[in-house]
C-alpha cells in the first residue's frame, strides 16, 4: 500500500486506541459499569455500536462472495444469519423481554427463569460455559477473516496480520469494557458509513455490467472454476428453487427448499432470544422502551451494508472482466480495495473495515468476558469477590478468550466453514434449549442444561468426523436430538417451583404454552399480558417482511433496477407505517413509563 494509506491508517489506529484508553476509568469501577456501563448508554449509541459489531470483516467478505457467485440472490443465504433476522424480533419483543429480568447476562438470566436452586444453578453454569466457547469460536472466525483481509492488502501473512489487528483491539477491550466498546463503536461507525458512501458512488457511476460475464465458485481443496452467467440473471432478486452448482456451493442447488430453512431457522433464532454481545446491548439499555428504539436504529443502520456488498461485487465482477476473473470468492473484497480504489481513498476505506473488524471483536470478548466473571467466577468460585477482584478477572478472561480464539484458526479450512458451522451446528446445539425456555412452563433447568450439553457435544463431534455434512442436515440432526433431550430431561425432572414460574411470567408477559401458570393468574393480570401479546404477534409478521425489504431496497438502489426498487420502496413503507400503529406507537405511550431497574450486583 502506498504511504499516504498507511499514514491515514496508523493515525485512525492511534485515536481509536485513545478513545479507548480514556473511557478505562469509567469501566473500572465496577462489574457493571465494565459489562453494561451502568445502564446509562443512549439507545442511539448502542443501537450504533450494534451495527458496527455486524458490519465485520470475515461476514462482509463471506457475503460479498456469495453475491459475486450468485448474484443478488446471495443475499437469500445470508439469511442465515449474516441479515441478522433477529433483530426485527428483538424489536417487537424480545428486547424488552430480556430488558425485565434486569440481569447482567444470559447465563444469570437462568436463575431468574429456573430460580436459585439446584436446577437454575445447573443452567447457569451451563449457560456459560456454552456462551464462552461460542465467543472463542467467534473470534475465531474474526481472526481468520482479518487475517486473510489484512494478509492480502498488506502483502504479509494473514496470521501475522491477524496477530497484529487482534492485539491492537485487545488494548482497549481489555481496558475500558463496554464504554469503550460502544463509544469507540460509534467513532469507528463514522469511518464505516464514509468508506459505504464513496464505494457505492463509485460502483454506480464508474461500473456498468455487459450483458454476459464470468464468475467463479470454490470447487474445495484450494480449486475454483469459472462459470458464465448473464447480467440479468445475477441483478434478478426473484429467487430460483432450484440452481445447478458445483464444488462447495452445491450444498445451495436446493436453492428455494435452502431459503425457506435458513428463513425458519433465523425465525427460532429470533425467537429464542440470543446470547454473546447481541443480547448485551438489550441488558445494557435504560429501560424496554430504550430496548425497542435501539433494536429499530440498529436494523436501518444496519441496511447499508447491502448497498456496500453489492457495490463491491460489481467492481469485483468489472475486474474480472478488463483482467483475469477473480478465481476465490473470499478475496473479492481485498482485491478490489487493493486494485480499484485510488490512493488515499484507499486508506480511509481500510480504516474503516479494519473499524468495523475491531468493534466485531471487541464486543464479542467484552461479552465474553461476563460469563466468566459473572457466572462462573462470582457465583460459584467466589461469592465475596471485590469489585477490584471482579474487574481484574473481567480483564484477565478477555485476554484468554483472545489467545484461545486465536490458537484455534487451524481446525477450520475457510470463512464459510466457521461460520457454516457456527451458525448450523454448535447453534443448532445452543438455539433450541433457549428457544424453549420462553414458551414451555414445564421446561427446567435441568432440561435447560441437559439440552445445552448435548447439543455442544454434538456439534463438536459432526466437526470432527462428519464436516462435510450441508448444513441443513447438520441443523436439522443436531437440533432434533437436541429437543427430545431437552423434553425427555424436563419430564423425567422436578418442575421449577411454581413462584417462581409466577414471577418470571407476569413481569415477562411471554405468549406460549403457559395455561398451568395463567390458571392461577386472576382476570385483571391476564388482560393486560394478552393485549400485549396479541400486539407482538402482529408486529412481527409486519417485521420480518419490513427488515427484508429495506435490505433488498437498499441492494437494489445500487444496481439500479429501478422498477424493482420502486415496487420494494412502496413495500417497505407500507410496512413501516403498519409497524407505526401496530408497535411504535404502542412504545412510545404504554411503555415510555416503564420502570428503569438496573441488574444487581
Amino acid at each position: 500500500m502506498h504511504p499516504i494509506d498507511l499514514t491515514i491508517i496508523a493515525v485512525y489506529l492511534l485515536m481509536l486506541i485513545g478513545i479507548g484508553l480514556y473511557m478505562q476509568r469509567r469501566a473500572g469501577r465496577n462489574i457493571d459499569s465494565f459489562f453494561l456501563g451502568n445502564n446509562k448508554i443512549p439507545w442511539w449509541a448502542l443501537g450504533a455500536s450494534g451495527m458496527a459489531s455486524n458490519l465485520d470483516v470475515s461476514g462482509t467478505m463471506i457475503i460479498a462472495a456469495l453475491i459475486y457467485a450468485l448474484g443478488a440472490q446471495g443475499f437469500y443465504i445470508e439469511i442465515r444469519g449474516g441479515v441478522v433476522l433477529l433483530l426485527a424480533f428483538f424489536m417487537i419483543f424480545m428486547g424488552k423481554w430480556n430488558r425485565r429480568a434486569a440481569v447482567m447476562t444470559l447465563a444469570e438470566w437462568m436463575e431468574y427463569r429456573f430460580g436459585s436452586g439446584r436446577q437454575g444453578q445447573a443452567a447457569r453454569l451451563l449457560a456459560a460455559l456454552a456462551n464462552l466457547a461460542f465467543a472463542i469460536a467467534t473470534v475465531t472466525y474474526f481472526a481468520q477473516g482479518a487475517g486473510i483481509f489484512l494478509g492480502r492488502l498488506l502483502g504479509i501473512s494473514p496470521d501475522l496480520a491477524a496477530i497484529g489487528m487482534i492485539a491492537l483491539a485487545s488494548i482497549y477491550t481489555i481496558a475500558s469494557g463496554l464504554y469503550g466498546v460502544v463509544y469507540t463503536d460509534v467513532f469507528q461507525g463514522f469511518l464505516v458509513f464514509g468508506a459505504i458512501v464513496y464505494t457505492v458512488y463509485l460502483a454506480m457511476t464508474s461500473y456498468t455490467l455487459p450483458a454476459e460475464f464470468a464468475i467463479s465458485v470454490p470447487m474445495g481443496g484450494g480449486e475454483f472454476q469459472e462459470l458464465m452467467t448473464t447480467r440479468e440473471a445475477w441483478l434478478s432478486i426473484i429467487p430460483d428453487w432450484q440452481k445447478e452448482l458445483p464444488g462447495t456451493y452445491s450444498q445451495y442447488s436446493l436453492f428455494g427448499i435452502g431459503i425457506l430453512f435458513y428463513l425458519f431457522r433465523s425465525c427460532i433464532d429470533g425467537m429464542s432470544g440470543t446470547g454473546g454481545y447481541i443480547i448485551q446491548r438489550f441488558y445494557a439499555a435504560k429501560d424496554e422502551r430504550e430496548a425497542g428504539l435501539l433494536s429499530a436504529f440498529w436494523i436501518v443502520l444496519l441496511s447499508l451494508r447491502w448497498p456496500f456488498v453489492m457495490a463491491i461485487a460489481i467492481m469485483g465482477v468489472s475486474f474480472g472482466i478488463s483482467n483475469e476473473t477473480i478465481a476465490n470468492p473470499e478475496e473479492v473484497l481485498p482485491v478490489v480495495l487493493i486494485e480499484l480504489i485510488p490512493v488515499g481513498l484507499k486508506g480511509l476505506l481500510v480504516a474503516g473495515l479494519i473499524a468495523a473488524a475491531m468493534s466485531t471483536f471487541d464486543s464479542v470478548v467484552n461479552a465474553g468476558a461476563a460469563y466468566w466473571t459473572r457466572d462462573i467466577y462470582q457465583r460459584f468460585l467466589n461469592t465475596d469477590a471485590s469489585e477490584k477482584r471482579l474487574v481484574w478477572h473481567s480483564r484477565a478472561s478477555s485476554a484468554v478468550i483472545v489467545v484461545i480464539g486465536m490458537a484455534s484458526t487451524y481446525a477450520f479450512e475457510s470463512l464459510n466453514d466457521i461460520w457454516g458451522w457456527l451458525t448450523m451446528g454448535l447453534g443448532a446445539g445452543l438455539l433450541v434449549p433457549q428457544f424453549i425456555r420462553w414458551y414451555w412452563w414445564r421446561f427446567n433447568g435441568y432440561g435447560y442444561a441437559g439440552g445445552t450439553f448435548i447439543g455442544m457435544s454434538l456439534a463438536v463431534v459432526q466437526h470432527m468426523i462428519a464436516p462435510e455434512l450441508a448444513e441443513i442436515w447438520t441443523f436439522t440432526l443436531i437440533g432434533s436430538v437436541t429437543f427430545v433431550a431437552c423434553i425427555v430431561i424436563s419430564l423425567l425432572t422436578e418442575p421449577t417451583s411454581a413462584d417462581v414460574l409466577r414471577t418470571f411470567y407476569t413481569e415477562t408477559k411471554p405468549f406460549g404454552y403457559w395455561g398451568a401458570v395463567r390458571e392461577r393468574l386472576d382476570d385483571a393480570i391476564l388482560a393486560p399480558i394478552h393485549a400485549e401479546n396479541r400486539r407482538n404477534i402482529l408486529g412481527i409478521l409486519l417485521a420480518v417482511p419490513w427488515q427484508l425489504t429495506l435490505f433488498l431496497t437498499t441492494m437494489t438502489f445500487v444496481t439500479k433496477e429501478w422498477t424493482t426498487f420502486a415496487w420494494l420502496l412502496a413495500t417497505c413503507s407500507a410496512l413501516t407505517v403498519g409497524l407505526y400503529f401496530v408497535w411504535f406507537r404502542h412504545l412510545s405511550t404504554s411503555e415510555a413509563d416503564a420502570d428503569d431497574v438496573s441488574p444487581s450486583s
